[in-house]
Parts: structure tokens; C-alpha cells; sequence
């Protein structure tokens, strides 16, 4: 009984294994494939023999200018410039260093009430100025 169930499964591996004679009676590719841009009202050349023509038409103010590729810009490489990363460190620094008035750090609450005066001051200073009492 085991040899009739292990012959029709080798005879279907087989029968998958063999080149099916749908892709034995295909046609080869052609021999070569020739992409082309044509400006303005340029007439597309005709193929020869075996050989396939694809033209692309674009207008005739496009035939002398540089590629759009290579017209763009490359992005800057490196990142941001030494200015900013000098500024940037420096606006940490000074939130996170004693007398701040910030949550950021150690001693960060310590400038809180100087900054309070100064804003008092500027108000005060203000009022003067308008001759209010």
C-alpha cells in the first residue's frame, strides 16, 4: 500500500520539475531596447530589425538646459553651523545654572525672586515715567 502512494507523488514532482513546453516555444527578448528624448517637434527614429524605440517627447525650451537632477542643490552636510551650536549651548547654560528661575537643574529656582525684583522695578520705573503715583 506504501508503494502506490509513493509513486503517483514522485511522478507529480516530476511532472513540476520539467520545463513546461509553454515556456520552451517562447519567443527571446529582443535584442536590444532603445530609450530616447525627443525635443520639440524632432521626429522619432525607427527601429531596425529586432530592435524596440521608445522616445520620450519634451518641449524644445528643455534642450539645452542642464538636467533637472543635477539642477537641484545638494542639502548642506554637516548640520547647523558652529554659531548655533554656540548659541544653543549657551541659552542651556544659563537656564540651567544657579540663578535661572528654572525647574531645569540643580539651584534652577535660585534666580526666581531676582527676576520678580526686576519685573517690579521695570513696572515701577514705568509708572514714574507716566506720572502716576
Amino acid at each position: 500500500m506504501r508503494r502506490s502512494v509513493v509513486l503517483p507523488l514522485s511522478g507529480l514532482l516530476l511532472a513540476c520539475l520539467m520545463p513546461s513546453t509553454a515556456m520552451a516555444q517562447a519567443e527571446p527578448p529582443p535584442e536590444r531596447i532603445v530609450n530616447l528624448l525627443v525635443y520639440g517637434d524632432d521626429p522619432c527614429p525607427e527601429s531596425k530589425g529586432d530592435d524596440i524605440v521608445v522616445c520620450a517627447r519634451k518641449p524644445e525650451a528643455e534642450r539645452y538646459r542642464i538636467p533637472k537632477k543635477l539642477r537641484e542643490k545638494p542639502a548642506v552636510s554637516g548640520g547647523p553651523g558652529w554659531g548655533s551650536q554656540v548659541a544653543t549651548m549657551e541659552q542651556v547654560q544659563r537656564q540651567t545654572l544657579p540663578g535661572s528661575c528654572s525647574a531645569i537643574g540643580s539651584n534652577g529656582f535660585t534666580g526666581c525672586t531676582a527676576k520678580m525684583l526686576q519685573q517690579w522695578f521695570a513696572e515701577r520705573r514705568m509708572q514714574e515715567s507716566k506720572g502716576e503715583p
